[in-house]
C-alpha cells in the first residue's frame, strides 16, 4: 500500500507539473507561446538545406521585380466616338439583379445621346530616359487620348511617335526626363526552359508580376497584320492576360527580352500560352521610329520557301536544311547578286538560316542599302556572295503579285539551268517558265499551266519578263493579238493573246 501511495503521488505530481507548464505557455505572448508549444509538439521535419534553392529563386524574382518596376507603365487610351443612341448591353448586370430595376436602368441609358467613347488599357516599357516608351500597336491604335501612369503614381499625357502594324509595335513619348529605362537583353541567346517574368497591368491591376519559363521560340502564329506581318514570337507560360499587352518580358538579370503581345486562349484569359515579340525584332523598329517616325525596311527581291522532306524530294535538293529561293525578280537585289531559283540559303551574315520567316525577318530588320553576306547551296557546292539590299516598298512588293504580271494569274521566271531542271527540261537557253497559275485567273482561262515555257511572243524570243511585258503593252495599244509560242513537255503550241 505504501508503494502504491508513492506511485499515485508521483503520477499526480507529474500531472500537476504538466498543467502548470501548459498554463505558463498559454499565458506567454503569442510568439513566445508558439515557440513553447512548438518545443512540445516538435519542429518542422523539412530539412532547411532543401529550401535553399527555392529561397534563392524567390530572392531572384523579388530583385528582378523591384529593379524593373520603375521602367513599367500603364497606358490608358480613349477613342472618341460620335454621339449615338446607345442600345445598352443586356446581361451586363450581376445575376439576381431585380429585373424591373434592370429594365428601368437600361431604358434610361438608351435614351442618352452622349458620345460613344471607347477606353482601353495596356502596358508599356520605358526604353530611354528622355521619355520614349515601347508598347504594342494594338494598345494605342486609333487612340485620341493617351494617359501614361508610372510606378510612382504620376500620370502624364503621352503622344504617339510612330507605329508599325507589321510587327504590332508602337513608340509613345511623354514630356519627362530622368526616367529609368529597361536594360536590353538578348532574345537570340535566351533558351527554352529559361525563367522569365512578365510585368504589366492585366485587368487594370498595375505592376502585376508573373513568372514562368520560355516555352518555345520562333513561333509564327499568323496574327499580326492579318497574317502578313513579321512574327518570331517567344512563347512563355508566364501568365499574360488582357492589359499585359505592351509590357516587358524580362530574364532573371532584369533585362528586356520581349514585349508581351498575345495569348492563345479559348476563354480570353490566361491558358499558359502567351507570346512576346523578341527584342531582336523590336529594336530595329524602335530605332527607326525614333529616328524618322516610320519604319524603313530592306528588300531582297526573292520569294522564299522552307526546306522540308517534300521539297527536298520534289526538287532533288542536296541539303535538308536552309531556305530555298523559289523565284527572283529581274533587276532586284537577289538577281543582281546572282542568286537563282533553286538556290538554298544556308547562312546570312554568319547566322544559320533554318526557316523562311527567320530570313524574312532578318532582311526586313536591315536598312535599305545595307550589304549582307549570304552563303548558298547550289547543287552540291557552296557559294558565297554579297547582296546590296534595296528598299521594301508597296511598289516593290506588288512585283510579287502574279495578277500584276504580263499575264494576270501567271507567275513567270526567266529560264535558268536550275529552273529548267526543276520542271524537267534540258538544254533550254531562253524563254519564261510558268511556275504557278492561279485558279480562275486570266492565265488559267487562256490555257496556261504550271511548267509551260513561253518561248516567244510576236515572233521575238523572250529572255526577260520586262521584254514580254513591253510586247503585250504595245499589242494592246494597237489592239492586235500577239502570237505566243508555248512549249509544254515536248509539244509546241500557238496561244493568241491580246495583252493586258
Amino acid at each position: 500500500m505504501q508503494n502504491l501511495s508513492k506511485k499515485v503521488g508521483f503520477a499526480l505530481s507529474m500531472m500537476l507539473l504538466g498543467c502548470l507548464l501548459t498554463g505558463v505557455a498559454m499565458s506567454l505572448p503569442h510568439g513566445l507561446r508558439h515557440d513553447a508549444m512548438a518545443d512540445q509538439l516538435g519542429k518542422s521535419q523539412v530539412p532547411q538545406q532543401n529550401l535553399a534553392a527555392a529561397q534563392d529563386m524567390s530572392t531572384a524574382f523579388r530583385n528582378v521585380a523591384e529593379a524593373i518596376r520603375p521602367s513599367v507603365v500603364s497606358i490608358n487610351t480613349v477613342v472618341k466616338g460620335k454621339a449615338t443612341r446607345n442600345q445598352g448591353r443586356r446581361g451586363a448586370l450581376p445575376p439576381g439583379f431585380p429585373r424591373w430595376l434592370e429594365e428601368d436602368l437600361f431604358n434610361q441609358f438608351e435614351q442618352q445621346q452622349a458620345p460613344n467613347d471607347q477606353s482601353g488599357m495596356g502596358s508599356g516599357v520605358i526604353v530611354r530616359e528622355d521619355g520614349y516608351i515601347l508598347t504594342n500597336n494594338h494598345v494605342v491604335n486609333g487612340a485620341d487620348e493617351l494617359m501614361v501612369e508610372f510606378s510612382d503614381g504620376r500620370k502624364v499625357t503621352g503622344e504617339i511617335v510612330g507605329v508599325d502594324p507589321e510587327t504590332d509595335l508602337a513608340v509613345v513619348k511623354v514630356g519627362l526626363s530622368g526616367l529609368q529605362p529597361a536594360a536590353f537583353g538578348s532574345s537570340d541567346d535566351i533558351r527554352v526552359g529559361d525563367w522569365v517574368l512578365a510585368i504589366g497591368s492585366p485587368f487594370g491591376l498595375e505592376q502585376t508580376v508573373t513568372a514562368g519559363i520560355i516555352s518555345g521560340k520562333n513561333r509564327v502564329q499568323g496574327i499580326v497584320s492579318d497574317g502578313e506581318g513579321f512574327e518570331d514570337f517567344l512563347q512563355t507560360d508566364a501568365a499574360i492576360n488582357p492589359g499585359n499587352s505592351g509590357g516587358p518580358l524580362v530574364n532573371l538579370q532584369g533585362e528586356l527580352v520581349g514585349i508581351n503581345t498575345a495569348i492563345l486562349s479559348r476563354s480570353g484569359g490566361n491558358a499558359g500560352i502567351g507570346f512576346a515579340i523578341p527584342v531582336s525584332l523590336a529594336r530595329p523598329v524602335l530605332s527607326s521610329i525614333i529616328e524618322s517616325g516610320q519604319v524603313r525596311r530592306a528588300f531582297l527581291g526573292a520569294q522564299l520557301g522552307d526546306v522540308n522532306p517534300d521539297v527536298v524530294q520534289k526538287y532533288g535538293l542536296s541539303t535538308t536544311t536552309g531556305v530555298m529561293i523559289s523565284s527572283v525578280l529581274d533587276g532586284q537585289p537577289a538577281a543582281k547578286a546572282g542568286i537563282q531559283p533553286g538556290d538554298v540559303i544556308k547562312e546570312i551574315d554568319g547566322r544559320k538560316v533554318e526557316r523562311s520567316s527567320q530570313l524574312r525577318n532578318y532582311i526586313a530588320s536591315q536598312t535599305p542599302g545595307a550589304n549582307v553576306a549570304i552563303q548558298i547551296m547550289r547543287g552540291d557546292r557552296m557559294v558565297n556572295m554579297q547582296v546590296k539590299l534595296d528598299e521594301r516598298t508597296s511598289e516593290a512588293m506588288a512585283m510579287f503579285n502574279p495578277a500584276d504580271g504580263p499575264i494576270p494569274g501567271a507567275e513567270l521566271q526567266p529560264v535558268t539551268p536550275e529552273v529548267a531542271r526543276q520542271f524537267g527540261y534540258e538544254d533550254l537557253e531562253s524563254g519564261l517558265i510558268v511556275t504557278t497559275v492561279a485558279e480562275q485567273s486570266l492565265a488559267a482561262q487562256v490555257g496556261l499551266q504550271a511548267g509551260d515555257v513561253i518561248e516567244s511572243a510576236g515572233g521575238r524570243k523572250l529572255s526577260s519578263i520586262e521584254e514580254f511585258t513591253s510586247i503585250l503593252v504595245e499589242a494592246k495599244k494597237r489592239k492586235r493579238p500577239v502570237q505566243i509560242i508555248v512549249l509544254r513537255d515536248n509539244i509546241r503550241m500557238l496561244l493568241p493573246f491580246l495583252g493586258q
